[in-house]
């Protein structure tokens, strides 16, 4: 498999196109540059390897389920689930950027997802668009809900 394509998968909370190369994922989806896209991780070694999660915030990120944090670095991350479908996906090539599979602003549309990914990971039960998922923003001494 190659990282660099643009993926079509159902990820641990909505469907989404995954890849190595954000730039790929922000042309893709119509928002400048600059925004900065999530990446994806299997498990909290590989989010220690990422970056540094503040002493105060270890237990809360540890124990997150489907939950984003943006740490001080300004990079966000969310480590999947091993239960997770999308987490034998995510192993093959970690750690992946992800984002919904939708153009920038609007939503979810079957036809834009297929017709804009590299390649499509279809499962027997198909995609699901039902939510995305919270996130939380991490400073060194307090923590602030984004969504």
């Amino acid at each position: 498999m190659n990282a660099s394509l643009v993926y079509l998968v159902q990820t641990d909370t909505t469907v989404g196109f995954s890849s190595t190369n954000d730039e790929k994922l922000s042309h893709l989806k119509q928002r400048p540059t600059s925004q900065k896209i999530l990446q994806t991780v299997d498990s909290l070694t590989t989010l220690n390897k990422q970056t540094r999660i503040p002493k105060k915030y270890k237990k809360m990120v540890r124990k997150a389920n489907k939950t984003t944090f943006i740490y001080p670095n300004g990079n966000s991350y969310r480590a999947v689930s091993k239960e997770s479908k999308y987490y034998n996906f995510l192993k093959k090539m970690q750690p992946l950027f992800s984002t919904s599979a939708n153009l920038t602003g609007k939503s979810y549309d079957d036809s834009f997802a297929k017709k804009s990914a590299d390649v499509i990971v279809d499962s027997k039960e198909g995609f699901s668009d039902v939510g995305s998922s919270s996130i939380y923003k991490i400073s060194k001494y307090k923590i602030k809900k984004i969504r």
